[in-house]
């Protein structure tokens, strides 16, 4: 399906499954896929992009929901933060509920999916740390077939990732193992609000591992990880592995000393 939006010179493809919309973005490359749109449209309304076509992924049923297969979950594109932040899901990967409550607005939070967050690739995106302690694959689907990369290697640089000309985010794979988990935000207030820094730590004692992932503190989201028996010095790695700038919302220092002390909390948190 395609229309012109407002202004006539974007082309606004709907597909109504995820096969015509794979064969529409291989048509189309230059399409910019959107589907709660809460980045993309705040582009738009600033004069700050405007795309030629626009993919609009919303009518997909095959990238909403979330389900479990052989042991691991599988996150679709379309799966909302207010779809992740309560109920069985929440039980499962609590970071990544704990971050999803944090996520802007309950409006935002309808409408923002975990697709848009790795598609937009921010440094500060919310979802990622949780999901880069949870060891997750990013599902990437063409009209070639679908491939799957571990996050680490999706997340390319600020604002940038490995996804093909002619590839969608179908979804997120991760198979849970029960370690405990946690999120923590720092910001200049409580609520809707891009964090300063962002801290996952999962204490994963079936592996006898201590992962933590931090946001707004570099270039990606950067993931450490160190034994159990190691375990103290978490705030120490996380702190060496920032490569932090200054800027509007803190200064370089302020993120380091930020990212030590909730390293500190994660830990006394998950005992």
């Amino acid at each position: 399906m395609c229309a012109k939006s407002d202004d006539s010179s974007v082309d606004v493809l709907t597909p109504l499954s995820l096969e015509e919309a794979l064969a529409l973005k291989a048509a189309r490359p230059d399409a910019v896929s959107i589907q709660g749109g809460t980045d993309l449209l705040v582009e738009l309304n600033f004069d700050r992009v405007r795309p030629e076509a626009i993919l609009n992924l919303a009518e997909v049923p095959e990238l909403r929901g979330w389900s479990r297969e052989n042991g691991s979950l599988r996150l679709g594109a379309g799966l909302t933060y207010m779809e992740i932040e309560s109920g069985p899901l929440a039980e499962v990967l609590p970071a990544l509920a704990e971050a999803s409550r944090t996520v802007g607005s309950p409006q935002i939070r309808n409408r923002g999916t975990i697709g848009g967050n790795l598609g937009t690739a921010s440094p500060a995106g919310d979802a990622l740390p949780p999901l880069l302690v949870a060891e997750a694959e990013v599902e990437l689907a063409s009209v070639r077939g679908v491939r799957k990369m571990p996050l680490t290697e999706f997340l390319v640089g600020p604002k940038r990732n490995a996804l093909g000309p002619d590839e969608l985010i179908a979804g997120v794979r991760v198979s849970p193992a029960g370690a405990a988990q946690t999120f923590m935000k720092v910001g200049p207030r409580n609520a809707m609000v891009i964090a300063v820094v962002s801290l996952a730590v999962a204490v994963d004692r079936e592996r006898g591992e201590v992962r933590g992932a931090f946001g707004s503190a570099g270039p990606v989201p950067g993931l450490v990880r160190c034994s159990l028996d190691e375990a103290a010095s978490l705030p120490e790695l996380v702190v060496a592995a920032a490569s932090p700038i200054d800027d509007v919302r803190g200064t370089a220092s302020y993120r380091r000393h930020a990212l030590g002390v909730l390293a500190s909390r994660a830990l006394e948190r998950l005992g």
